[in-house]
């Protein structure tokens, strides 16, 4: 069956409203090396600073920011001691940091849907910022007043695609149920696996360089209301593809010492020889992967697992100056907030659109959202611009 096709049947789920939101703690990039080496009391390693300072100033990023401050690093020296069990701290610091950041992320979404947030059938929360039941999810819940109805469903240790993940759930439960309006929300405190720098543990470097904190959240429905409800995409359709023998490549875990990260060097080169046959066989079926300009026909929403996850999508699919360029912009003013980052990529796609300065990409109606995870596992949701001309 075609994308028209298919974006002609009923019901088809669309994103109704997106709301971000980061802590007020900000760092620029180019001071983030003094300043990590000092809240971490390591200047006595002035090598493993110089290579920080080198791949900040690669990283493409401008600023990041954080829930954690220097006076909160102070006053917890469990995490910077490796010898120091620290994950109960961790959590019970996210614990309450989490569910406020979100909120304020989805406050924004709700207000610009203009209904009332009782009027949310379904909550899904993602994070790899926290951890037990009840989670987040009800402190979350009870911020914003939703109804003690409210279906709750939790998604925990995604990585970076865990924003990309609840997407086709919430499009499955909207597709379900004409009534349904889900609130997706992904929140990141990135305290969870802050430390100091480790010379046995190279890749904390690059990680403590790229991660920063931030939310996102959308509403999500089918069938909207009219005069009420304005969707901004419509998601036609998703698939998810893990890569064989991969695994080592990308992992997150919990464990003592809070979450661990490993991103394997060879990441990149992954993504050049795999990235373009996932998107064959999740697109071709919609008759979007090839035709007239190639990929370049489509808008793009990737999430920036960093700038060279960014140049090795643009090398392996032949993309066209400025393809990526709101990938890029978020990268560059929040960092990797692992999740959170492609709903932040999303929301830029929709102002660029809207505010006419997205080049070519204005008359692509149709798009893809795409996100890495662990496994290496790739998510994959087709887009069509709400008001397009195959809705008229």
């Amino acid at each position: 069956m075609g994308a028209a096709a298919l974006l002609e049947q009923n019901q088809r789920a669309a994103v109704l409203a997106i709301g971000t939101a980061n802590p007020a703690n900000c760092v620029l990039q180019d001071e983030f090396p003094d300043w990590y080496f000092r809240v971490t009391r390591s200047e006595h390693h002035p090598t493993l600073k110089a290579k920080m300072k080198r791949i900040c100033e690669k990283s493409g990023i401008r600023k990041r920011h954080f829930h954690h401050t220097e006076e909160m690093i102070g006053s917890h020296p469990e995490l910077l001691d490796r010898a120091l069990p620290s994950l109960s701290a961790r959590l019970r610091i996210t614990a309450d940091a989490l569910p406020e950041l979100a909120a304020a992320a989805a406050e924004k979404a709700i207000a610009e849907w203009g209904r009332p947030a009782t009027d949310i059938t379904h909550l899904i929360l993602s994070t790899n910022s926290s951890g037990g039941v009840p989670g987040p999810d009800v402190r979350l819940a009870a911020l914003l007043g939703l109804r003690p109805t409210v279906q709750r469903t939790t998604l925990y240790l995604h990585g970076c695609s865990a924003g990309a993940a609840v997407f086709p759930v919430a499009k499955d439960l909207a597709e379900n149920d004409d009534r349904a309006r889900v609130l997706v929300v992904c929140a990141e405190t990135i305290v969870i696996g802050f430390g100091a720098p480790d010379e046995a543990n190279p890749n904390g470097l690059v990680v403590n360089s790229l991660f920063g904190d931030g939310a996102g959240a959308a509403i999500i429905g089918a069938g909207p209301v009219a005069a009420v409800e304005r969707p901004i995409f419509h998601m036609v359709s998703s698939s998810q593809s893990t890569l064989p023998r991969t695994e080592p490549a990308v992992w997150v875990r919990l464990g003592e010492s809070g979450l661990g990260y490993n991103l394997s060097a060879e990441l990149p080169a992954l993504v050049r020889s795999s990235i373009e046959k996932c998107l064959v066989d999740a697109l071709a079926p919609l008759g979007l992967a090839a035709g007239a300009g190639g990929w370049n026909s489509l808008f793009w929403a990737m999430h920036p697992g960093g700038r060279a996850i960014l140049d090795s999508y643009e090398a392996a699919l032949g993309f066209e100056p400025g393809k990526l360029a709101a990938s890029r912009h978020v990268l560059g003013e929040y960092g990797n907030m692992l999740g959170a980052t492609i709903i932040f990529v999303l929301d830029e796609v929709r102002r660029r659109r809207q505010g006419g300065d997205a080049g070519g990409d204005v008359a692509c109606e149709w798009g893809v959202m795409l996100a890495l995870g662990p496994g290496l596992t790739v998510e994959t949701m087709v887009l069509h611009a709400a008001g397009s001309r195959d809705e008229k």
